[in-house]
């Protein structure tokens, strides 16, 4: 089975044969950024860091088509959407929301952490377990501050 990076690389060929310029550009923008987080961490290209490349993408790109939506530009609006909608499919599915919570209170126990304060330590926990890659930590962090005094 193929990597999800191996999997990019490959829709990125197809996109290229096909003559879709505007796939071809947000999947070949995604694999630069994808090289420089690698050569950044001094790291392997690996799912995990594929992953996080493109949530981060998916995120700057949803940043920038709410400012986009601001300023009346409807022409970018629908760009990012078709980028972002292209991306997400690289990415995993959402994490259970009731196994999230279980995983919360767990890490909460296990850490001992009593307040608000201790919220890094429950992160830290949280990110040390194997499945961290599908977390969307923006998540995690509202459910920490709401079980934590």
């Amino acid at each position: 089975m193929p990597t999800l990076y191996e999997t990019l690389r490959a829709d990125i060929v197809t996109a290229m044969k096909a003559r879709d310029s505007a796939a071809a550009l947000a999947l070949r923008t995604a694999d630069a950024a994808i090289q420089r987080a690698a050569m950044d961490a001094s790291k392997h290209i690996d799912d995990a860091l594929v992953t996080t490349t493109l949530r981060k993408a998916v995120k700057n790109l949803a940043d920038a088509r709410a400012e986009f939506e601001k300023g009346g530009r409807a022409d970018l609006v629908s760009a990012n959407t078709v980028e972002i909608t292209m991306l997400e499919k690289y990415l995993p599915k959402a994490f259970d929301p009731a196994k999230l919570e279980a995983l919360v209170v767990e890490a909460i126990a296990a850490t001992g952490a009593q307040s608000k304060k201790d919220m890094g330590k429950v992160i830290g926990a949280l990110k040390a377990r194997p499945e961290a890659p599908l977390f969307d930590f923006g998540t995690v962090s509202k459910l920490v501050q709401s079980k934590l005094p």
